[in-house]
């Protein structure tokens, strides 16, 4: 027990624990793409509200949701603590840097696109958690009808757009960088798992997009009511 406390709390550990709650997320991710995608079907709104409506009432979801929720909030809390101490180990930027020569600029930033997507997360769940599971959304108002709504308003649909922008760029490094962190990262596996991360990106991205554009637009949602 002591030994695996050590380990947690250790540089190594830390950074093991951010990739295993960024891996997590990831799943989580194509699962609320595949709930949003039931949006498009032309039900007026009724697949995408009986998913939901059964996944607030679903005892295995819930249990999933609160490690969802945990996940988020360790995963934010070790990279503000990593992120702490690397600034600690180096009090004094080099006036010549040759260790960022090749990288991009969001992947020497991950703190910085992670805590534009934080604050992202925590808009969305304000507009959406909070009023679906907490307060009330109003008298004859679905899920489907909010999200529309909230799609069609310029501002919430460019904020979106923004967040799920800088979501791409987390996940094209994010996701590779987790496997890296947790040793399977020799030269077999590495050009996988760095195709597999660009890939991944980009459908979540397209995915998630899609959704502000083609409601803001009117080309999706027209049966879902107003």
């Amino acid at each position: 027990m002591i030994a695996i406390k050590q380990y947690l709390f250790s540089s190594i550990g830390k950074k093991a624990v951010m990739a295993c709650t960024g891996l997590f997320l990831c799943v989580f991710l194509i699962e609320h793409l595949y709930g949003n995608v039931l949006l498009y079907a032309n039900d007026g709104g009724l697949a995408f509200n009986d998913y939901s409506h059964s996944a607030c009432h679903n005892i295995i979801i819930r249990i999933i949701e609160i490690f969802l929720f945990a996940a988020i909030v360790i995963h934010v809390w070790q990279a503000i603590v990593i992120t702490s101490e690397n600034a600690k180990a180096r009090p004094i930027k080099y006036a010549v840097s040759t260790s960022t020569k090749g990288s991009s600029w969001f992947s020497r930033n991950m703190g910085i696109t992670g805590s534009i997507v934080f604050f992202f997360i925590v808009v969305h769940l304000i507009n959406f958690f909070v009023p679906y599971r907490i307060t009330s959304m109003g008298d004859n108002v679905t899920l489907a009808m909010l999200v529309k709504s909230a799609f069609q308003n310029p501002l919430y649909a460019a904020l979106y757009s923004i967040g799920v922008t800088f979501l791409f760029f987390h996940l094209s490094h994010g996701f590779r960088s987790a496997f890296h962190t947790l040793g399977l990262n020799d030269k077999k596996y590495t050009p996988v798992w760095k195709t597999t991360g660009t890939i991944f990106a980009w459908v979540m991205w397209l995915g998630f997009i899609s959704f502000p554009i083609l409601f803001y637009f009117g080309i999706a949602g027209n049966s879902i009511p107003n």
